[in-house]
C-alpha cells in the first residue's frame, strides 16, 4: 500500500554535505522524495516539533541541536514508506545500525545521527502538516 511519511535531514548531515548521499540511499531503498525544503529550523518549530520529549533530559539539548544549522525536511512516499524508512535509517545508535543504512554510513554518534523518521503513520501525517502543505507535495 502507497503510504508517505516524513524525514528530517538533520543538522549534523547538513553540515557535512551530505544531502545528496542520503538522498541516493532514500530513493536506493524505493522510496520517492515527493517534496523536500532545506530550511533553519526556529526555535519554537523545533520546540513543538520534539515536545513528546519535553520531560526528558535532552530535550533542550535536542532543540539546540536542531536548531544549530540547516536542516532538509521532506515527505517520502512509497510502497509502506514508514516501515521502509525506519528501515532504511538504521538503528538510532549507530553503532547498532545494520550496515548499509542511513545511520550506520553517516551518523556520528546517537545524538547525531543524520536523520529523523516518523515512528507511525498518524505521527507522519502531524509532522508533514508541521512543515508542508498538500500543495508543496507533488507525487
Amino acid at each position: 500500500m502507497t503510504e508517505r511519511t516524513f524525514s528530517i535531514i538533520k543538522p549534523d548531515a547538513t553540515k557535512r554535505n551530505l544531502t545528496g548521499a542520503i538522498n541516493a540511499v532514500i530513493e536506493g531503498a524505493g522510496l520517492r522524495i515527493v517534496a523536500q525544503r532545506r530550511i533553519r529550523m526556529t526555535e519554537d518549530q523545533a520546540k513543538k516539533f520534539y515536545e513528546v520529549h519535553a520531560a526528558r533530559p535532552f530535550y533542550g539539548e535536542l532543540v539546540e541541536t536542531m536548531t544549530s544549522a540547516p536542516v532538509v525536511v521532506q515527505v517520502l512516499e512509497g510502497d509502506n514508506a514508514m516501515a521502509k524508512y525506519r528501515e532504511v535509517m538504521g538503528a538510532t545508535n549507530p553503532e547498532q545500525a545494520a550496515e548499509g543504512t542511513i545511520r550506520k554510513l553517516f551518523a556520528l554518534n546517537v545524538g547525531e545521527n543524520s536523520v529523523h523518521g516518523s515512528d507511525s503513520l498518524e505521527n507522519a501525517k502531524i509532522e508533514i502538516a508541521q512543515f508542508f502543505t498538500d500543495a508543496d507535495i507533488v507525487g
